[in-house]
């Protein structure tokens, strides 16, 4: 798990920091949110097109894993708040053919469509997506990726405070913090500048 973690992440990470410093480097802050038609060629049709169900696929695995957290936490809770709830608690199992049984749960039914339903008009509504991931991203990206898992290294592996390795990890920590705030200073420029042609339900 480790070994498929490590090549799953430096793979991905590869992608995104050439897209993002190719696109920057030929554009600059002119570089467009899609690079797939944001430059104006909407040619070949069939690649745009398969390379968009690549990503609506890479879209829809990456939502059902950063779902389930909520998903189970919810869930959870609603058990133990309401145990004696057979509309919460109730299992129903149904055979399916080729497939075998199936056991489903009207709370879960429910609960998890009305959750991809308010997500999805949450993100019609606010159609401006390249900067508001990146403020979530800039947000989420030091705490959740850098320092936890640094002082977490440095506490688990009694690292000598102000030795070499200390240092390091310490001086790479606030570095990833400054590159966090540049990232969330710019995306909140582009929130404020989207935020004044703003029309619900427009892309822009």
């Amino acid at each position: 798990m480790k070994k498929a973690s490590l090549a799953g992440v430096s793979i991905t990470t590869m992608f995104y920091v050439l897209c993002g410093c190719v696109g920057y480097a030929a554009f600059g802050n002119n570089a467009p949110g899609n690079f797939l038609t944001g430059f104006g060629f909407y040619e070949p049709f069939w690649l745009i097109d398969f390379a968009n169900v690549c990503i609506a696929v890479h879209l829809i695995g990456a939502y059902q894993v950063f779902c389930q957290p909520i998903f189970g936490f919810v869930e959870a809770r609603c058990h133990e708040r309401w145990p004696e709830s057979k509309f919460i608690t109730t299992e129903h199992a149904v055979d399916i053919p080729f497939y075998g049984v199936y056991c489903f749960n009207f709370f879960r039914l429910v609960w998890r469509t009305v959750y991809v339903m308010v997500t999805a008009v949450i993100a019609m509504i606010f159609p401006f997506f390249n900067d508001f991931v990146g403020l979530i991203g800039a947000a989420s990206f030091y705490p959740l990726t850098v320092y936890f898992p640094i002082e977490m290294h440095i506490a688990r592996s009694k690292i000598p405070k102000f030795s070499f390795t200390w240092i390091w990890l310490k001086i790479l920590s606030w570095a990833c913090l400054v590159v966090s705030l540049v990232a969330a200073a710019g995306s909140l420029q582009g929130l404020a500048k989207d935020l004044k042609t703003y029309k619900p339900f427009k892309a822009q």
